[in-house]
């Protein structure tokens, strides 16, 4: 039987193993006993700490923007220049999903359902979060002609991770995005322009 931990110390355990488990199976398929397993502690003791799986995912979710926001923002803030900061954010994206397989499927999965939920609702933060950075990055960057809409550019930089995700989930092998990142990045870059 695992030590008792204190309740943020258990329950971020059990997000992370949420989520670890995500990376292998449907979230749909995942149970609170097989969150249990994965932790070593009772189904109960998983419900003392959240009421409910839906809890678990929002608390997973929460998570993500945290860590995901901070890893971007942090990339960001350690380039030397804009160019080099929207470098910086995809390979740190790209790191991201690597370390944490789970994260995609478990997003692509709260997206695909018709009904709202509050890890929906915090999936809409990470994404508008996401691209009020990007924007402020790409505003910054302030590429040559012809002009781009900072906007448009943060969706195609969104869109260009999302489709190599997808492809590494596809193919069962995230470590290949790595392999990808550098020349889809530099394809990008061209598309939006040369900094002035």
């Amino acid at each position: 039987m695992p030590p008792r931990l204190p309740t943020l110390e258990r329950q971020a355990e059990i997000v992370q193993a949420a989520l670890h488990l995500a990376g292998s199976s449907s979230p749909a398929r995942i149970t609170t006993g097989d969150i249990a397993l994965a932790v070593g502690v009772s189904q109960g003791a998983v419900f003392k700490h959240f009421p409910s799986k839906d809890a678990i995912w929002l608390a997973a979710m929460r998570w993500v923007h945290e860590a995901l926001l901070g890893a971007l923002q942090t990339a960001a803030n350690n380039a030397p220049g804009p160019a080099e900061a929207l470098r910086a954010m995809f390979d740190a994206h790209v790191d991201f999903v690597i370390e944490h397989p789970g994260v995609p499927r478990f997003i692509f999965h709260e997206l695909q359902q018709a009904a709202d939920s509050p890890a929906k609702h915090e999936v809409r933060a990470v994404l508008r979060d996401y691209r009020r950075l990007l924007t402020a990055v790409l505003t910054r960057a302030q590429p040559g002609q012809p002009a781009i809409d900072p906007d448009t550019a943060a969706t195609a930089f969104i869109g260009l991770i999302q489709g190599l995700v997808m492809q590494s989930m596809l193919s069962g092998r995230p470590a290949a995005l790595r392999q990808q990142a550098a020349p889809l990045f530099a394809l990008y870059w061209r598309g939006i322009g040369e900094p002035t």
